[in-house]
């Protein structure tokens, strides 16, 4: 599970996924971010290099993600299903809802299973463990987001 590297924590879906964890049946693996919360029914760590991300997605049999553009790019690079839960304002998680737009449509391409309330996590999951993984060809969106992500970095956006 990944939450990402922005400032806010969240906690809403660490927590949940650590309640999780003992009913998975399976090592549950948290990059819990900035969140102050540690995991008791999972093993976890704050933060990784790139490299690292992209083993555990790989090695995952489905990766659960923030609605973080980057973290959900390498979750589908992995060919996994992905199951995203947006950060919500509301709760502090972010300064906006840009999340759940981003998610909303990639739910609706079929490219992720969304979470917008932390109690749909358990169903999420167990929707994504009856998909069969797929390999999944570098999406063209790829290369627009790492060029929006790079212009926000650059001052350019």
């Amino acid at each position: 599970m990944v939450v990402g590297t922005h400032v806010q924590p969240f906690e809403r879906l660490v927590r949940a996924m650590d309640q999780l964890a003992p009913r998975l049946g399976e090592e549950v693996v948290i990059q819990r971010g900035n969140t102050g919360y540690l995991p008791r029914n999972a093993r976890s760590f704050a933060f990784a290099q790139r490299e690292e991300m992209e083993r555990l997605n790989r090695e995952a049999r489905i990766v659960v993600t923030h609605g973080g553009a980057g973290s959900i790019v390498y979750a589908l690079q992995s060919g996994k299903p992905v199951v995203a839960a947006p950060r919500l304002a509301r709760y502090g998680e972010h300064i906006n809802d840009h999340q759940v737009e981003l998610v909303r449509a990639l739910e609706k391409g079929g490219r992720v299973i969304g979470v917008y309330e932390i109690g749909d996590l358990e169903g999420a999951i167990e929707k994504a463990a009856r998909m069969e993984p797929r390999v999944r060809p570098r999406p063209p969106m790829v290369g627009i987001i790492r060029a929006y992500l790079q212009g926000m970095e650059d001052g350019k956006v």
